[in-house]
């Protein structure tokens, strides 16, 4: 890439709602409401430093949107400080009572806070006040979570009943410059980026409304439904737009008209590439171009930009043309007999119609 062009990238982090640096969450707008209804697991946490692991799925606004406020929060202190939390959904539909991953929330599980220094002895309280976790946990027919990928053991949940299982996330480092990334795209991924720039504009899309009905309006065009739940994804786009936790950006043809877009959410930790929709016929490169542009965006933060798992082939292949890192995202679960026994014949005789018994990817 010519030194020009990557100055003229760089500069889309100037805009004003991508300052430079990493940024914290914003709180509510009515903070004194906020501080009346916060449970003692957010107001001790308001007063200190988010426990590593913590993420922006962490955070009680996401939550209380994702989940319609059906959420709670095992937590464990040491000393009056909080050294562990992890929040976990609640669902309760007919028989069944459930605790799966809420919509658009990619990872959630344990945050500890660092522990001894000698690694034996921080491994042992970790497996404690993990025990302690997981002790809080409720009964429910069926349990699970996908675990940030700074979480890399699950073993006091191996010993307490719950199967381990992994899934994978692709990341880029924020030590790695935009020159050094460039190099190393798969020559196609390159291309696709190069021939999109001469034929689109890309562009902050400020209004959440706006890529609310592109999005819904390409779903339509391909007769499909929002698996996210259209109030919801609405609900947690303005959130995390309104919070200045994230961003919208286009891709404009030479008409003006928007025929590709994202949706990022950020944290203290990393960026994440949430959202993405296109209409028929966009150039082949669109996507390419505002992938490009948001991670560019994310080094300028200093924090790593995730591409927030990997839902089939065709997107792995895909986004390995940017040549990112393989990470692995443990996964928790734990169901009774009867929901598995019944989720194994649901699948069998009601393929399209598995809903309540397909674990959330």
């Amino acid at each position: 890439m010519q030194s020009s062009s990557i100055g003229k990238f760089l500069k889309f982090g100037d805009s004003r709602r991508a300052a430079s640096g990493p940024h914290r969450c914003e709180p509510r707008v009515n903070p004194q409401s906020d501080a009346q209804t916060a449970s003692p697991v957010v107001a001790a946490r308001a007063e200190s430093e988010p426990l590593p692991a913590h993420s922006i799925f962490h955070e009680r606004w996401w939550l209380d949107i994702a989940t319609d406020g059906n959420w709670q929060a095992a937590t464990v202190r040491r000393s009056n400080e909080i050294v562990a939390e992890m929040p976990y959904a609640i669902r309760k539909k007919g028989l069944w009572r459930t605790s799966q991953m809420p919509p658009l929330t990619r990872t959630l599980g344990p945050a500890f806070r660092p522990g001894a220094a000698d690694p034996a002895r921080a491994m042992l309280d970790r497996l404690s006040i993990a025990e302690e976790l997981i002790a809080q946990i409720p009964e429910v027919d069926s349990f699970y979570q996908i675990l940030d990928p700074r979480i890399e053991d699950a073993l006091a949940f191996g010993l307490n009943g719950y199967t381990i299982t992994t899934r994978y996330t692709l990341q880029f480092s924020p030590e790695r410059s935009v020159e050094e990334l460039w190099k190393a795209l798969n020559g196609k991924t390159r291309n696709l980026i190069r021939t999109g720039q001469k034929f689109l504009r890309v562009a902050r899309i400020d209004s959440p409304a706006e890529f609310n009905r592109f999005y819904e309006g390409n779903l339509a065009v391909r007769s499909r439904s929002n698996v996210y739940g259209a109030h919801v994804m609405q609900r947690l786009v303005d959130a995390f737009v309104e919070r200045n936790a994230g961003y919208l950006l286009g891709a404009y043809d030479a008409n003006g008209k928007l025929v590709a877009a994202i949706g990022v959410t950020f944290d203290t930790h990393a960026a994440y590439y949430l959202l993405s929709s296109r209409v028929p016929g966009a150039h082949a490169g669109a996507i390419s171009v505002l992938v490009w542009h948001a991670i560019q965006d994310a080094l300028q933060r200093k924090l790593t930009f995730d591409f927030d798992g990997i839902p089939n082939a065709n997107t792995f292949r895909f986004l390995c043309g940017f040549r990112p890192t393989l990470k692995p995202r443990l996964v928790i679960e734990r169901h009774k007999s009867i929901w598995s026994m019944l989720k194994a014949g649901r699948r069998v005789l009601l393929p399209k119609k598995s809903e309540w018994f397909v674990s959330t990817a």
